[in-house]
Protein backbone atom coordinates (compact mmCIF):
# COMPACT_ATOMS: atom_id res chain seq x y z
CA UNK A 1 0.00 0.00 0.00
CA UNK A 2 1.45 3.36 -1.27
CA UNK A 3 2.18 5.99 1.76
CA UNK A 4 -0.77 7.87 0.61
CA UNK A 5 -3.13 6.12 0.46
CA UNK A 6 -2.25 4.69 4.00
CA UNK A 7 -2.81 8.79 5.01
CA UNK A 8 -5.69 8.44 3.39
CA UNK A 9 -7.66 5.13 5.04
CA UNK A 10 -6.00 6.41 8.27
CA UNK A 11 -7.87 10.12 8.49
CA UNK A 12 -11.30 7.77 6.76
CA UNK A 13 -10.72 5.53 10.16
CA UNK A 14 -10.31 8.92 12.14
CA UNK A 15 -13.49 9.95 10.74
CA UNK A 16 -15.53 6.94 11.16
CA UNK A 17 -14.63 7.36 14.70
CA UNK A 18 -16.46 10.95 15.13
CA UNK A 19 -19.54 10.42 16.10
CA UNK A 20 -21.71 12.83 13.43
CA UNK A 21 -24.13 13.77 15.87
CA UNK A 22 -21.29 15.42 17.92
CA UNK A 23 -18.92 16.43 15.62
CA UNK A 24 -18.91 20.45 15.95
CA UNK A 25 -16.75 22.10 18.54
CA UNK A 26 -16.73 23.00 21.43
CA UNK A 27 -18.43 20.94 23.95
CA UNK A 28 -20.86 22.58 26.49
CA UNK A 29 -22.00 20.06 29.53
CA UNK A 30 -24.54 23.04 30.26
CA UNK A 31 -26.61 25.36 28.08
CA UNK A 32 -28.69 27.90 30.11
CA UNK A 33 -31.24 30.38 28.28
CA UNK A 34 -32.56 33.40 30.41
CA UNK A 35 -35.35 35.24 28.48
CA UNK A 36 -36.71 38.46 29.69
CA UNK A 37 -40.07 38.62 27.59
CA UNK A 38 -41.01 41.77 25.56
CA UNK A 39 -37.82 43.92 26.95
CA UNK A 40 -36.38 46.01 24.64
CA UNK A 41 -32.97 47.80 25.69
CA UNK A 42 -34.60 51.01 27.58
CA UNK A 43 -36.70 48.30 29.36
CA UNK A 44 -33.05 46.98 30.83
CA UNK A 45 -31.86 50.13 31.58
CA UNK A 46 -34.80 50.95 33.44
CA UNK A 47 -34.71 48.17 35.68
CA UNK A 48 -30.61 48.88 36.20
CA UNK A 49 -31.39 52.71 37.12
CA UNK A 50 -33.96 51.59 39.62
CA UNK A 51 -32.14 48.71 41.11
CA UNK A 52 -28.30 50.49 40.97
CA UNK A 53 -29.05 54.04 40.02
CA UNK A 54 -26.74 53.59 36.90
CA UNK A 55 -26.02 51.28 34.37
CA UNK A 56 -23.24 48.68 34.32
CA UNK A 57 -23.90 46.65 37.27
CA UNK A 58 -25.95 43.74 36.13
CA UNK A 59 -24.29 40.01 35.92
CA UNK A 60 -24.82 40.23 32.42
CA UNK A 61 -22.85 43.42 31.83
CA UNK A 62 -20.14 41.61 32.67
CA UNK A 63 -20.28 39.11 30.12
CA UNK A 64 -17.62 38.82 27.33
CA UNK A 65 -20.38 39.11 24.41
CA UNK A 66 -23.02 41.71 23.70
CA UNK A 67 -24.54 41.71 20.04
CA UNK A 68 -28.42 42.44 19.64
CA UNK A 69 -30.99 40.38 17.61
CA UNK A 70 -33.49 41.14 14.76
CA UNK A 71 -37.02 39.15 15.70
CA UNK A 72 -39.46 39.68 12.94
CA UNK A 73 -41.27 36.67 12.42
CA UNK A 74 -41.75 34.39 9.53
CA UNK A 75 -45.31 36.19 8.03
CA UNK A 76 -48.00 37.85 10.34
CA UNK A 77 -50.16 34.64 10.14
CA UNK A 78 -52.09 33.07 12.37
CA UNK A 79 -51.96 29.93 10.76
CA UNK A 80 -49.69 27.83 8.31
CA UNK A 81 -49.96 29.99 5.03
CA UNK A 82 -48.27 26.74 2.97
CA UNK A 83 -46.78 29.93 0.68
CA UNK A 84 -44.10 32.69 0.85
CA UNK A 85 -46.27 34.96 0.29
CA UNK A 86 -46.40 37.30 2.61
CA UNK A 87 -43.17 36.82 4.30
CA UNK A 88 -41.69 39.81 6.31
CA UNK A 89 -38.57 41.18 5.66
CA UNK A 90 -36.21 43.51 7.51
CA UNK A 91 -34.02 46.42 6.92
CA UNK A 92 -32.64 47.45 10.55
CA UNK A 93 -31.96 51.00 8.63
CA UNK A 94 -35.97 51.69 8.25
CA UNK A 95 -35.63 51.53 12.62
CA UNK A 96 -33.42 54.75 12.91
CA UNK A 97 -35.69 56.80 9.88
CA UNK A 98 -35.91 59.84 11.85
CA UNK A 99 -38.21 61.51 9.50
CA UNK A 100 -41.14 62.89 11.42
CA UNK A 101 -44.70 61.36 10.48
CA UNK A 102 -48.31 62.19 11.29
CA UNK A 103 -49.26 59.09 11.94
CA UNK A 104 -51.34 57.43 14.61
CA UNK A 105 -50.92 53.63 15.76
CA UNK A 106 -53.94 52.51 17.20
CA UNK A 107 -53.21 50.18 20.72
CA UNK A 108 -55.49 48.29 23.12
CA UNK A 109 -55.37 50.77 26.17
CA UNK A 110 -55.04 53.72 24.12
CA UNK A 111 -53.86 55.66 20.50
CA UNK A 112 -49.90 56.22 20.42
CA UNK A 113 -48.90 59.04 17.90
CA UNK A 114 -46.17 58.49 15.25
CA UNK A 115 -43.68 60.88 15.80
CA UNK A 116 -41.03 58.92 13.60
CA UNK A 117 -41.33 57.17 10.56
CA UNK A 118 -38.33 54.51 12.02
CA UNK A 119 -41.29 53.91 15.08
CA UNK A 120 -43.32 53.10 12.89
CA UNK A 121 -41.57 50.60 11.50
CA UNK A 122 -40.51 49.28 14.61
CA UNK A 123 -44.63 48.74 15.37
CA UNK A 124 -45.03 46.74 12.00
CA UNK A 125 -44.93 43.45 11.31
CA UNK A 126 -43.69 41.94 14.86
CA UNK A 127 -43.49 39.12 16.54
CA UNK A 128 -45.54 37.41 18.80
CA UNK A 129 -44.34 35.42 21.91
CA UNK A 130 -44.84 31.85 20.05
CA UNK A 131 -43.27 32.62 17.05
CA UNK A 132 -40.74 34.03 18.39
CA UNK A 133 -40.33 31.11 20.92
CA UNK A 134 -39.74 28.85 17.76
CA UNK A 135 -37.04 30.79 16.38
CA UNK A 136 -35.20 30.68 19.72
CA UNK A 137 -35.93 27.20 20.26
CA UNK A 138 -36.09 25.54 17.17
CA UNK A 139 -34.10 27.95 14.87
CA UNK A 140 -36.88 28.26 11.88
CA UNK A 141 -38.93 31.34 11.52
CA UNK A 142 -42.45 30.54 11.55
CA UNK A 143 -45.92 32.11 11.48
CA UNK A 144 -46.78 33.92 14.62
CA UNK A 145 -49.23 31.45 17.14
CA UNK A 146 -46.46 28.52 15.96
CA UNK A 147 -45.37 26.46 18.47
CA UNK A 148 -42.62 24.41 17.00
CA UNK A 149 -44.68 24.34 13.68
CA UNK A 150 -43.87 25.11 10.22
CA UNK A 151 -45.58 27.29 8.05
CA UNK A 152 -45.94 24.28 5.71
CA UNK A 153 -47.80 22.68 8.49
CA UNK A 154 -45.12 20.00 9.63
CA UNK A 155 -43.35 19.65 13.37
CA UNK A 156 -39.69 21.52 14.34
CA UNK A 157 -37.64 19.76 16.31
CA UNK A 158 -36.54 22.12 19.22
CA UNK A 159 -33.32 22.57 21.26
CA UNK A 160 -34.95 20.21 23.94
CA UNK A 161 -35.13 16.90 22.11
CA UNK A 162 -31.51 17.61 20.51
CA UNK A 163 -30.95 17.85 24.21
CA UNK A 164 -32.49 14.53 25.54
CA UNK A 165 -31.25 12.85 22.04
CA UNK A 166 -27.30 13.27 23.69
CA UNK A 167 -28.41 12.17 27.22
CA UNK A 168 -28.56 15.36 28.70
CA UNK A 169 -31.47 16.88 30.96
CA UNK A 170 -33.77 19.26 29.54
CA UNK A 171 -35.42 22.05 32.12
CA UNK A 172 -37.48 25.25 31.47
CA UNK A 173 -38.84 27.65 34.02
CA UNK A 174 -41.06 30.46 33.63
CA UNK A 175 -43.11 32.96 36.01
CA UNK A 176 -46.28 32.50 33.95
CA UNK A 177 -48.09 29.58 33.21
CA UNK A 178 -45.81 26.66 31.95
CA UNK A 179 -48.23 26.21 29.01
CA UNK A 180 -47.98 29.85 27.85
CA UNK A 181 -45.56 30.30 24.29
CA UNK A 182 -42.29 30.58 25.41
CA UNK A 183 -42.06 27.92 27.87
CA UNK A 184 -44.22 26.18 25.29
CA UNK A 185 -41.61 26.49 22.43
CA UNK A 186 -38.85 24.33 24.55
CA UNK A 187 -41.08 21.85 25.75
CA UNK A 188 -43.68 21.40 22.59
CA UNK A 189 -45.08 21.19 19.35
CA UNK A 190 -48.42 22.75 18.39
CA UNK A 191 -50.04 24.96 15.64
CA UNK A 192 -51.39 27.34 18.27
CA UNK A 193 -50.24 28.63 21.21
CA UNK A 194 -53.79 29.14 22.46
CA UNK A 195 -54.36 25.49 22.28
CA UNK A 196 -53.08 25.03 26.10
CA UNK A 197 -54.86 22.03 26.88
CA UNK A 198 -52.94 20.46 23.85
CA UNK A 199 -49.71 21.61 24.90
CA UNK A 200 -50.01 20.89 28.66
CA UNK A 201 -51.12 17.48 28.03
CA UNK A 202 -47.77 16.51 25.90
CA UNK A 203 -45.20 18.50 27.94
CA UNK A 204 -46.85 16.08 30.60
CA UNK A 205 -47.39 12.44 28.39
CA UNK A 206 -44.14 13.11 26.59
CA UNK A 207 -42.02 13.00 29.87
CA UNK A 208 -39.35 14.91 27.80
CA UNK A 209 -38.64 17.48 30.17
CA UNK A 210 -36.82 16.42 33.36
CA UNK A 211 -37.74 20.07 35.22
CA UNK A 212 -40.83 22.13 34.01
CA UNK A 213 -41.88 25.25 36.81
CA UNK A 214 -43.89 27.93 36.13
CA UNK A 215 -47.69 28.85 37.34
CA UNK A 216 -51.27 27.97 35.56
CA UNK A 217 -52.77 26.47 39.05
CA UNK A 218 -56.66 26.02 38.43
CA UNK A 219 -57.01 26.20 42.02
CA UNK A 220 -55.93 29.72 42.80
CA UNK A 221 -57.02 33.33 40.87
CA UNK A 222 -54.68 36.07 39.63
CA UNK A 223 -54.70 37.50 43.05
CA UNK A 224 -54.15 34.58 44.90
CA UNK A 225 -56.77 33.60 46.75
CA UNK A 226 -58.10 29.67 46.61
CA UNK A 227 -61.01 28.68 44.71
CA UNK A 228 -62.10 25.56 45.71
CA UNK A 229 -64.11 24.06 43.02
CA UNK A 230 -62.72 26.12 39.77
CA UNK A 231 -64.31 24.79 36.68
CA UNK A 232 -63.46 23.01 33.39
CA UNK A 233 -61.64 26.20 31.49
CA UNK A 234 -59.64 26.56 34.94
CA UNK A 235 -57.48 23.79 34.31
CA UNK A 236 -56.42 24.91 30.66
CA UNK A 237 -53.10 25.87 31.09
CA UNK A 238 -52.11 22.48 32.78
CA UNK A 239 -53.26 20.07 30.18
CA UNK A 240 -56.84 19.74 31.07
CA UNK A 241 -58.57 18.48 34.37
CA UNK A 242 -57.61 14.98 33.36
CA UNK A 243 -54.13 15.48 32.87
CA UNK A 244 -54.45 17.63 36.07
CA UNK A 245 -55.83 14.84 38.14
CA UNK A 246 -53.12 12.43 37.04
CA UNK A 247 -50.39 14.31 37.19
CA UNK A 248 -51.24 15.29 41.05
CA UNK A 249 -52.04 12.12 42.01
CA UNK A 250 -48.82 10.83 40.84
CA UNK A 251 -49.65 8.95 38.00
CA UNK A 252 -47.35 9.99 36.07
CA UNK A 253 -43.87 10.38 35.05
CA UNK A 254 -43.48 13.45 37.53
CA UNK A 255 -43.33 14.45 41.06
CA UNK A 256 -45.68 17.27 41.58
CA UNK A 257 -45.04 20.42 43.51
CA UNK A 258 -46.71 23.84 44.12
CA UNK A 259 -46.07 25.42 47.68
CA UNK A 260 -43.40 28.06 47.84
CA UNK A 261 -42.18 26.29 50.86
CA UNK A 262 -41.49 23.17 48.50
CA UNK A 263 -39.78 25.53 46.02
CA UNK A 264 -37.73 26.77 48.63
CA UNK A 265 -36.80 23.57 49.57
CA UNK A 266 -35.87 22.38 46.35
CA UNK A 267 -33.83 25.06 45.81
CA UNK A 268 -31.60 23.91 48.98
CA UNK A 269 -31.65 20.35 47.95
CA UNK A 270 -33.65 19.64 50.81
CA UNK A 271 -36.89 17.72 49.51
CA UNK A 272 -37.74 14.21 48.73
CA UNK A 273 -39.28 13.81 45.03
CA UNK A 274 -40.83 10.35 46.11
CA UNK A 275 -38.60 8.20 44.27
CA UNK A 276 -39.15 10.62 40.81
CA UNK A 277 -35.93 12.22 39.14
CA UNK A 278 -38.32 14.40 37.07
CA UNK A 279 -40.85 17.33 38.66
CA UNK A 280 -43.37 19.68 37.69
CA UNK A 281 -44.07 22.75 39.62
CA UNK A 282 -47.32 24.91 39.21
CA UNK A 283 -46.87 27.78 41.69
CA UNK A 284 -50.41 28.82 42.83
CA UNK A 285 -51.76 31.25 40.50
CA UNK A 286 -53.41 30.67 37.38
CA UNK A 287 -51.68 33.69 36.21
CA UNK A 288 -48.36 34.86 36.79
CA UNK A 289 -46.16 34.52 40.03
CA UNK A 290 -47.34 38.18 40.76
CA UNK A 291 -47.76 41.33 37.75
CA UNK A 292 -51.53 40.05 38.16
CA UNK A 293 -52.24 40.71 42.27
CA UNK A 294 -54.46 43.63 43.07
CA UNK A 295 -53.14 47.08 42.28
CA UNK A 296 -50.72 48.49 40.09
CA UNK A 297 -47.92 49.62 42.06
CA UNK A 298 -44.53 47.58 42.79
CA UNK A 299 -44.16 46.02 46.03
CA UNK A 300 -46.99 44.46 48.57
CA UNK A 301 -45.92 40.82 46.94
CA UNK A 302 -48.61 37.78 47.48
CA UNK A 303 -46.72 35.59 49.94
CA UNK A 304 -47.68 32.21 48.81
CA UNK A 305 -45.48 32.34 45.25
CA UNK A 306 -41.66 31.98 45.07
CA UNK A 307 -39.55 34.30 43.09
CA UNK A 308 -37.84 33.37 40.04
CA UNK A 309 -34.82 33.27 41.40
CA UNK A 310 -36.14 30.02 43.51
CA UNK A 311 -37.37 28.11 40.68
CA UNK A 312 -34.14 28.89 38.97
CA UNK A 313 -31.96 27.51 41.62
CA UNK A 314 -34.57 24.51 42.25
CA UNK A 315 -33.96 23.87 38.39
CA UNK A 316 -30.81 23.49 38.40
CA UNK A 317 -30.04 21.45 41.48
CA UNK A 318 -32.32 18.94 40.01
CA UNK A 319 -30.17 19.05 36.77
CA UNK A 320 -27.32 18.64 37.71
CA UNK A 321 -28.03 15.24 38.81
CA UNK A 322 -27.29 14.34 35.10
CA UNK A 323 -24.00 13.35 34.92
CA UNK A 324 -23.92 14.56 31.15
CA UNK A 325 -25.31 18.26 32.03
CA UNK A 326 -28.42 20.05 30.62
CA UNK A 327 -30.32 22.66 29.26
CA UNK A 328 -32.44 25.14 30.80
CA UNK A 329 -34.31 27.61 29.70
CA UNK A 330 -35.97 30.59 32.37
CA UNK A 331 -38.23 33.34 31.24
CA UNK A 332 -39.21 36.50 32.93
CA UNK A 333 -42.74 36.25 31.11
CA UNK A 334 -44.48 38.95 33.06
CA UNK A 335 -42.34 41.96 31.83
CA UNK A 336 -44.37 41.40 28.92
CA UNK A 337 -47.32 41.60 30.64
CA UNK A 338 -46.05 44.61 32.27
CA UNK A 339 -45.38 45.85 29.19
CA UNK A 340 -48.75 45.92 27.72
CA UNK A 341 -50.11 47.37 30.21
CA UNK A 342 -47.37 50.42 30.44
CA UNK A 343 -46.98 50.20 33.55
CA UNK A 344 -43.36 51.15 34.53
CA UNK A 345 -43.56 50.23 38.25
CA UNK A 346 -44.21 46.70 37.83
CA UNK A 347 -42.20 46.20 34.55
CA UNK A 348 -39.40 47.17 36.93
CA UNK A 349 -40.44 44.94 39.51
CA UNK A 350 -40.37 41.94 36.83
CA UNK A 351 -37.13 42.78 35.07
CA UNK A 352 -35.55 43.10 38.63
CA UNK A 353 -36.76 39.85 39.24
CA UNK A 354 -35.28 37.98 35.90
CA UNK A 355 -31.96 39.91 36.98
CA UNK A 356 -31.67 38.07 40.29
CA UNK A 357 -32.41 34.56 38.50
CA UNK A 358 -29.36 35.74 36.11
CA UNK A 359 -27.69 36.10 39.61
CA UNK A 360 -28.31 32.76 40.62
CA UNK A 361 -27.33 31.56 37.78
CA UNK A 362 -24.15 32.93 37.37
CA UNK A 363 -23.30 32.17 41.28
CA UNK A 364 -23.90 28.43 40.06
CA UNK A 365 -21.44 28.15 37.18
CA UNK A 366 -19.08 30.14 39.01
CA UNK A 367 -19.43 27.94 42.46
CA UNK A 368 -20.61 24.66 41.24
CA UNK A 369 -19.38 24.27 37.60
CA UNK A 370 -17.42 26.91 35.37
CA UNK A 371 -17.36 28.60 32.16
CA UNK A 372 -15.03 26.32 30.53
CA UNK A 373 -18.46 23.45 30.72
CA UNK A 374 -21.22 25.96 30.17
CA UNK A 375 -22.55 28.66 28.19
CA UNK A 376 -25.32 31.64 29.65
CA UNK A 377 -27.07 33.40 26.97
CA UNK A 378 -29.18 36.18 28.00
CA UNK A 379 -31.67 38.30 26.17
CA UNK A 380 -35.25 38.50 24.98
CA UNK A 381 -37.78 37.46 22.45
CA UNK A 382 -38.65 41.19 21.24
CA UNK A 383 -39.83 44.21 22.28
CA UNK A 384 -42.69 45.64 23.91
CA UNK A 385 -44.23 48.68 24.65
CA UNK A 386 -41.77 51.23 22.68
CA UNK A 387 -40.27 52.38 26.12
CA UNK A 388 -38.29 55.63 25.07
CA UNK A 389 -37.15 58.72 27.37
CA UNK A 390 -39.97 61.91 27.96
CA UNK A 391 -38.26 63.94 25.40
CA UNK A 392 -38.56 60.96 22.47
CA UNK A 393 -41.55 62.30 21.02
CA UNK A 394 -38.81 65.59 19.96
CA UNK A 395 -35.91 63.47 19.97
CA UNK A 396 -36.01 59.86 18.27
CA UNK A 397 -34.58 57.23 20.73
CA UNK A 398 -33.95 59.46 23.37
CA UNK A 399 -33.40 57.25 26.22
CA UNK A 400 -35.34 57.15 29.54
CA UNK A 401 -33.93 59.49 32.23
CA UNK A 402 -32.30 57.87 35.26
CA UNK A 403 -33.89 59.47 38.34
CA UNK A 404 -31.48 57.60 40.98
CA UNK A 405 -31.14 54.41 42.78
CA UNK A 406 -35.13 53.51 44.12
CA UNK A 407 -36.81 56.50 42.03
CA UNK A 408 -39.05 55.04 38.75
CA UNK A 409 -37.13 56.51 35.97
CA UNK A 410 -38.44 59.20 33.58
CA UNK A 411 -39.83 57.41 30.16
CA UNK A 412 -42.59 57.87 27.46
CA UNK A 413 -44.30 54.82 25.98
CA UNK A 414 -44.88 54.41 22.38
CA UNK A 415 -46.82 51.50 21.87
CA UNK A 416 -48.89 49.03 24.08
CA UNK A 417 -47.40 45.55 22.31
CA UNK A 418 -44.44 44.09 20.60
CA UNK A 419 -42.10 45.70 18.60
CA UNK A 420 -39.21 44.57 15.33
CA UNK A 421 -36.82 46.70 17.70
CA UNK A 422 -33.07 45.37 18.01
CA UNK A 423 -33.01 43.54 21.18
CA UNK A 424 -30.08 42.53 23.57
CA UNK A 425 -28.24 39.18 23.33
CA UNK A 426 -25.90 38.73 26.18
CA UNK A 427 -23.35 35.62 26.21
CA UNK A 428 -20.86 34.31 28.32
CA UNK A 429 -18.92 31.09 28.50
CA UNK A 430 -17.60 27.90 26.06
CA UNK A 431 -19.17 28.62 22.76
CA UNK A 432 -20.36 32.54 23.45
CA UNK A 433 -18.24 33.88 20.56
CA UNK A 434 -20.87 31.73 18.25
CA UNK A 435 -22.54 35.67 18.28
CA UNK A 436 -19.69 37.44 17.50
CA UNK A 437 -18.67 35.20 14.54
CA UNK A 438 -22.29 35.35 13.05
CA UNK A 439 -23.11 38.69 13.23
CA UNK A 440 -23.52 41.59 11.13
CA UNK A 441 -22.45 45.15 11.75
CA UNK A 442 -25.28 48.00 11.84
CA UNK A 443 -23.81 51.12 12.75
CA UNK A 444 -27.34 52.82 13.70
CA UNK A 445 -26.99 51.06 16.92
CA UNK A 446 -24.77 53.77 17.87
CA UNK A 447 -28.12 55.10 18.21
CA UNK A 448 -28.31 53.26 21.66
CA UNK A 449 -25.36 54.53 22.86
CA UNK A 450 -23.43 51.52 22.46
CA UNK A 451 -19.43 50.99 21.64
CA UNK A 452 -18.39 50.55 18.03
CA UNK A 453 -17.54 46.62 18.94
CA UNK A 454 -21.06 46.05 20.05
CA UNK A 455 -23.31 47.46 16.94
CA UNK A 456 -23.78 44.20 15.79
CA UNK A 457 -26.55 41.84 15.46
CA UNK A 458 -27.57 38.56 14.85
CA UNK A 459 -31.02 36.71 14.38
CA UNK A 460 -33.34 35.33 16.74
CA UNK A 461 -32.40 31.69 15.17
CA UNK A 462 -28.86 32.16 16.17
CA UNK A 463 -29.81 31.54 19.62
CA UNK A 464 -30.60 28.23 18.87
CA UNK A 465 -27.72 27.39 16.59
CA UNK A 466 -25.08 29.26 19.61
CA UNK A 467 -26.98 26.32 21.95
CA UNK A 468 -26.38 23.52 19.68
CA UNK A 469 -22.70 24.34 18.57
CA UNK A 470 -22.29 24.93 22.31
CA UNK A 471 -23.31 21.59 22.68
CA UNK A 472 -21.63 19.80 19.85
CA UNK A 473 -24.82 18.53 18.31
CA UNK A 474 -24.70 18.95 14.27
CA UNK A 475 -28.17 21.04 12.83
CA UNK A 476 -29.79 21.48 9.82
CA UNK A 477 -28.13 24.65 7.73
CA UNK A 478 -29.59 27.93 8.53
CA UNK A 479 -31.88 28.73 5.47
Amino acid sequence: MSLLKKIALNLALASALVSPALAQAPQAKNVIVLITDGAGIETWRAASFFRHGALGHEAYDDFDVKVFASTYPLNTSNEPTNTNEGSVTFDPAKLWDATKVDTVFEGTIGNFPGFFAGYDYSRADYTDSAAAATALASGTKSYNNAINWSNNGEKLKHIGEYTVETGRALGVVSSVEWSHATPAGFLAHNVSRNDYVGIGTEVVNSGLATVVFGTGHPHYKGDGSYVEKPDDKAFRFVGGRETWERLTSGKTDYAHIEKKADFEALAKGDIDLKGKSRVIGTAQNIQTLQFNRPGVTAGNLLDNTPDLKTLTKAAINVLEKNDKGFFLMVEGGAVDWAAHANNLPRLIEEQIDFNEAVEAVVDWVENKSSWDETLVIVTTDHGNGLLQGPDSNVNAYSPVVNQGAGALPLVRWHTDTHTRELVPVYAHGVGADYFTKNAQKDPGLATYGVPEENRVYVDNTDVFRAAAHAFGIEVPAKN
